[in-house]
């Protein structure tokens, strides 16, 4: 009849009903199982590849042993720079006043042209009375005819294996170049001439006449090219 299936048509539309909601809480179960796991209820560990090559990222322990490994070697070459500082130096020089008068003294590495011609000063005022009353600030040191700064030390030249116009700015003794057989002209003679204590004042009366004529101001930036005496070429620059 009209009436029962009306009734019939109901009853399945209530069926229907009912599934819907079931599916709908079945999908909140499923909901709330990926939120536990995304919550942290179950961890999935992520290892790392041994065989990636990862040394461009950045490692602060990796950083900090590089970095004091950089220190540790700037003291030690802090450290033997300071020994060689220390270590004796044996100068030969002439004290020159229109005639030379030749000396040895003792001074360091580390020691300035200053401090090596108030060493020369007080050891020439026991034979020449004019050193009694002069201060080493009146002295000039000329080595291989350039006059160096008060402020050079010695262990500047020898680092630096510093040149001259006539010879080696690191060599403080005096020999000459003695070659036995055949002399091959490219290689630099090793010559050491000492070096003239004068001064200042007998420097600013003679320097139009030689040897003062050839003595000029040290310059480090300087490039002195062959060395020479007398104007004369008595060697070449090794090539």
């Amino acid at each position: 009849t009209q009436e029962g299936k009306k009734k019939a048509l109901k009853e399945k539309k209530k069926r229907m009903a009912t599934l819907s909601f079931g599916a709908d809480e079945e999908l909140d179960d499923n909901d709330a199982d990926a939120n536990d796991l995304s919550s942290g209820t179950k961890t999935k560990t992520i290892n790392k590849n041994p065989e990636v090559d990862t040394s461009f990222l950045p490692d602060q322990e990796r950083e900090e042993h590089a970095k004091a490994e950089k220190e540790r070697l700037r003291k030690k070459w802090l450290d033997r720079q300071a020994a060689m500082k220390e270590e004796i130096l044996e100068i030969t020089y002439s004290y020159w006043d229109g005639t030379g008068h030749r000396r040895t003294v003792q001074c360091k590495k580390g020691d300035t042209v200053a401090q090596f011609l108030e060493t020369v000063r007080s050891s020439l005022a026991k034979d020449f009375r004019e050193m009694q009353n002069v201060s080493s600030d009146a002295l000039i040191y000329v080595k291989e005819d350039l006059i160096l700064p008060q402020d050079v030390s010695f262990y500047d030249l020898i680092a630096t294996r510093a040149r001259g116009k006539s010879g080696p700015l690191f060599n403080f003794d005096v020999h000459d170049d003695v070659r036995v057989g055949a002399v091959d002209t490219r290689v630099e003679k090793d010559e050491s001439h000492p070096g003239k204590v004068v001064e200042r004042r007998w420097y600013d009366r003679n320097k139009h006449i030689f040897p003062a004529s050839r003595w000029e101001i040290y310059d480090p930036a300087k490039e002195y090219g062959r060395y020479t005496i007398h104007g004369g070429e008595v060697n070449k620059k090794k090539k």
